[in-house]
């Protein structure tokens, strides 16, 4: 009965975290369109996988992608070698490139920021 309690236990507390994670997806222009119309909060994360920089970003991103705080939050994820039109669109010249949008308007931007307080001020300006 114990190790059924704890499945029952540990498995509710997984869909909570879950309930509680923003979502972090591929970047879609529809999606993006759609959730910027309706008013949500989006972070545009450019990277690629040969960049320092953005594997030294990719665990805070993740990371405050799971607090409750940024649970509406979506991140979308956008590879720096493939989407050359993308990039042009928003004016992004390089990888590390993270966009915070509060709706259809850009609230801000960072280039090569690899601190989990500079990280989280961008993120937060989508939900203040």
């Amino acid at each position: 009965m114990n190790l059924a309690k704890t499945v029952f236990t540990i498995a509710l507390t997984s869909l909570a975290s879950i309930a509680m994670a923003g979502d972090i997806k591929p970047f879609s222009q529809q999606e993006f369109d759609q959730l910027t119309k309706e008013g949500k909060p989006v972070v545009l994360d450019i990277s690629a996988t040969w960049c320092p920089t953005c594997k030294q970003q990719k665990p805070i991103i993740d990371g405050l992608m799971k607090q409750p705080a940024y649970k509406d939050v979506t991140l979308m994820t956008i590879d720096f070698d493939s989407a050359k039109p993308t990039l042009k669109a928003f004016k992004v010249n390089m990888q590390s490139t993270l966009v915070a949008f509060k709706g259809e308007k850009e609230v801000g931007r960072t280039i090569g920021d690899t601190t989990p307080a500079g990280i989280e001020g961008l993120v937060k300006k989508t939900v203040n």
